[in-house]
């Protein structure tokens, strides 16, 4: 059986997906995508890259994710189900970089910085 594997990030969430050829069977953390994001949205980011290839039934995927919150957790997965779509085809490539697929989101969480009670905010200035 063949199948292909990616790693996508988004913040602090990592997501390792398994894609192989079959049904369009979804399992993410021995769960159903559907039971372990329970909104629709998140469901459709992750299918985006499969439904812009016109290959959603016929790839099942197996997942397991880790870290930040379930969206940041779906864009991971979405990050990574189109990376190993190219893995499977190459060709696809061009469709996918055009609608921003396989760009990873770099923005993270700034740190807090020491005597400051968050990462920008300072204390009151007050000229007297």
């Amino acid at each position: 059986m063949q199948y292909f594997d990616a790693v996508g990030r988004r913040k602090t969430a990592i997501g390792k997906v398994r894609i192989s050829l079959g049904t369009g069977k979804r399992m993410v953390n021995d769960q159903t995508m559907k039971d372990y994001f329970e909104r629709d949205i998140l469901l459709q980011k992750i299918e985006q890259p499969l439904q812009l290839v016109e290959l959603a039934e016929k790839f099942d995927i197996k997942a397991t994710v880790k870290g930040g919150g379930k969206s940041a957790q779906a864009d991971a997965l979405k990050l990574a189900v189109a990376k190993a779509l190219l893995e499977y085809d190459d060709a696809l490539r061009g469709s996918l970089k055009k609608d921003g697929l396989l760009t990873r989101d770099s923005r993270i969480v700034e740190r807090k910085i020491v005597g400051r009670p968050k990462a920008r905010k300072k204390p009151q200035f007050s000229k007297r």
